[in-house]
């Protein structure tokens, strides 16, 4: 028996493995990563460090990059505040803000267990789009008080991505920031995530003979990626009476017997329960999918979570985007043997990775590139829309319906996709043609190796430890 959706892992522990999976080479590999990362956390202590931008030559410049002659800079910027976005960082630094009430998959572990994700977070920000990124864990008890710290906190930043909140805060939390700030406010795992299996539905869609419109799609999990994909989805024309999200209720509807807590506690999961009033069904997951040519699971990471006589009772040739990371609902191989066309999921290890970290940093180049206000679902389309076209390089296949984290030319494309729309749709403070953003993007996108490569050259950045056993250790 299929459930129509696992509770979510606990707390602090691993993800749970069943007997016949305890020695699977990928969840043998993913023990190991872990070992080794905590290894090198206590080599390395910490991922980041700040790094001086400007010439010192001696102390006597200090009377220029402080006191007394920055005093003009700081009159120039209370005459006019959007000049900080010329006179400092600030046009090229973001906020990574998490309460740590949803990390990975360890829970509520709180901020100060955050940190090193946040660090890791900073980390992918500049070496792949060149964004200096602070990560800020707070500690507040109720999403107001989330809220009203990012305020306080955002003349300091170009931009601020809301990383490991809990579902249903996220939603409240993203909302209210993007109705009062006038800088992007982007939750990740909303939003890149979501960008992310857009892109890759696209892609699989065409490949498979389908379409947005005709499809008919199953959600498994209603958190933060699921629920912003459903929204994406809607927006691009998906047929909302062919589109069923089950939790771990089951297939959300508009009668169902939680529906009034719903509405009070999960507006967001409500609204869709209305809209799509199940895609007509009504039951758990064996209900939803008889038929349906995409299954998109985002829920537990548990292999069996979606057994194999689940996807037999799809259409022929399904669509199945198996999410949950660092294990899958089903294991790629059982999939594809049981009919699926095409198989994605979160991992690095298998085709077809759906990755929030293809979107995320190429979207911050582009808005914080344009001086946006905001990151409307305009932008976030258009992302998507440029990924899934980045694919097409080396050519659409079943087993490459998006790019890797190798195919560099397509993140500056997407940066300066994001920065043109937002022209567009007039939230730019910088109005720049294509051709400039894209340069401006490739030139910010491909200095971060440069100076890792010279740092790790002048032997300021330490050599990886060398560890017996591990092939992959440099000396």
């Amino acid at each position: 028996m299929v459930p129509a959706s696992a509770p979510a892992p606990s707390p602090v522990r691993g993800p749970r493995k069943r007997a016949d999976e305890a020695h699977h080479p990928e969840v043998d590999q993913t023990e190991a990563l872990n070992e080794r990362s905590a290894r090198l956390a206590r080599f390395y202590q910490g991922k980041i460090e700040t790094v001086p931008k400007v010439p010192v030559r001696s102390l006597n410049d200090f009377s220029l990059w402080y006191t007394p002659g920055i005093a003009q800079v700081s009159r120039e910027i209370a005459a006019e505040p959007d000049r900080s976005f010329e006179l400092t960082g600030r046009w090229n630094t973001i906020a990574i803000v998490t309460d740590g009430s949803r990390v990975l998959g360890l829970g509520d572990i709180g901020p100060v267990a955050a940190l090193p994700v946040m660090e890791g977070k900073a980390l992918l920000f500049k070496f792949l789009g060149g964004v200096d990124a602070i990560p800020v864990p707070v500690s507040t008890r109720t999403p107001e008080e989330l809220v009203e710290t990012v305020v306080r906190l955002a003349p300091a930043f170009g931009a601020v991505n809301l990383e490991d909140i809990a579902s249903p805060k996220c939603f409240y939390v993203l909302e209210e920031l993007q109705k009062r700030l006038p800088i992007p406010v982007w939750h990740d795992d909303q939003l890149g995530t979501a960008a992310a299996i857009v892109a890759g539905l696209l892609n699989a869609l065409n490949l498979t003979g389908r379409s947005i419109a005709s499809a008919r799609t199953v959600l498994l999990g209603a958190g933060a990626a699921n629920l912003a994909t459903a929204r994406l989805l809607l927006t691009l024309g998906h047929d909302p009476r062919r589109l069923t999200l089950v939790d771990h209720r089951g297939i959300l509807h508009g009668e169902r017997s939680d529906i009034d807590e719903m509405m009070l506690r999960n507006r967001w999961k409500y609204r869709l329960a209305l809209q799509t009033h199940g895609g007509g069904r009504t039951g758990g997951l064996l209900q939803a999918l008889p038929g349906a040519d995409v299954l998109i699971a985002a829920s537990t990471p548990v292999p069996g979570t979606v057994g194999p006589e689940a996807i037999r009772s799809m259409a022929s040739g399904p669509v199945v985007f198996a999410l949950a990371n660092p294990l899958p609902e089903i294991w790629p191989a059982d999939a594809l043997a049981a009919g699926a066309a095409v198989v994605a999921t979160g991992r690095s290890d298998f085709p077809n990775q759906v990755n929030n970290s293809l979107v995320f940093p190429a979207v911050f180049r582009g808005v914080l590139d344009a001086r946006a206000r905001s990151i409307p679902d305009e932008l976030v389309l258009t992302a998507a829309r440029e990924l899934a076209r980045g694919a097409e390089d080396s050519g659409v296949t079943a087993q490459h319906i998006l790019p890797t984290m190798d195919e560099r030319a397509v993140f500056p494309r997407i940066a300066a996709a994001v920065a043109v729309k937002a022209v567009e749709l007039g939230i730019a403070r910088t109005k720049k043609s294509r051709e400039e953003f894209l340069q401006r993007a490739e030139e910010l996108m491909e200095r971060p190796a440069k100076l890792a490569g010279a740092l790790a050259s002048a032997h300021l950045i330490s050599p990886m430890p060398d560890e017996p056993g591990d092939p992959e250790a440099r000396e």
